[in-house]
């Protein structure tokens, strides 16, 4: 799969989810954005931005899930961590599941010092004040302080899930921002970065008429008057 340019990354940066679902939406594609899933600090800064990786957790057996299963580098929560490339976003399938932890304060740390651009889950997180703290953006259910293995036990890694109730598929760009998380089709990333930033453009210009007093009808959405009078406002700018 070729990577993100470093344009579309950078646009898709600094886009919202709302304006990212309504361009996915337009192309017939409805159940974008994570339900259940938030940022566990506000994001004040650029979006989390990222091709997912992703790790599939089923509910845990007792036989199974014991503490000493951590000291197996093949374990497939471990084996993700050390494995995930750099740049790319950990996308947790927890099914939803809130009773249990899906990842505590040294495996996001470790995450961190890998590259890796942050981590997202709909499950809740452990050590959540640590976590806070580390700057790593981390897109989850809130918290929970019981380990993982209380509910989970993880499977697989890099193959399709679910998660927050929106299929994601190894490699789909997964985009965070304060109103929660969104995921685009790879293929389609540089398309719906570029009508998004056009979109966001225009809406800027809609929201100073809308401030100056204009009413919804013929400005929001606009018809042929108001887009004349955007050409006419970009010209001027040189745009």
């Amino acid at each position: 799969m070729p990577a993100l340019d470093s344009a579309t990354l950078d646009t898709l940066r600094h886009v919202s989810t709302a304006t990212l679902t309504t361009q996915l939406f337009k192309r017939g594609l409805r159940n974008t954005f994570m339900q259940g899933v938030a940022p566990l600090v506000a994001q004040t800064g650029p979006n989390l931005v990222g091709p997912a990786f992703t790790l599939r957790n089923i509910p845990s057996r007792e036989d199974l899930d014991v503490l000493e299963l951590f000291a197996n580098p093949e374990y497939a929560q471990r084996k993700c961590v050390e494995t995930i490339p750099a740049g790319h976003v950990l996308v947790q399938d927890c099914r939803g599941e809130r009773n249990s932890a899906s990842f505590g304060s040294i495996l996001t740390l470790r995450l961190q010092v890998r590259g890796v651009a942050g981590m997202v889950s709909d499950g809740p997180v452990r050590d959540a004040a640590t976590i806070a703290a580390l700057g790593l953006p981390v897109f989850c259910a809130g918290a929970s302080a019981p380990p993982n293995l209380l509910r989970h036990h993880a499977v697989d890694i890099d193959v399709p899930i679910g998660c927050g109730g929106v299929a994601v598929f190894p490699g789909d760009v997964i985009v965070g921002d304060t109103d929660g998380v969104v995921v685009i089709p790879h293929e389609m990333a540089a398309e719906i970065a570029q009508a998004s930033a056009q979109q966001e453009h225009l809406e800027g210009f809609l929201t100073e008429r809308i401030r100056a007093g204009a009413a919804l009808p013929g400005t929001y959405p606009p018809n042929d008057e108001t887009r004349a009078a955007y050409d006419a406002w970009r010209k001027s700018r040189g745009e």
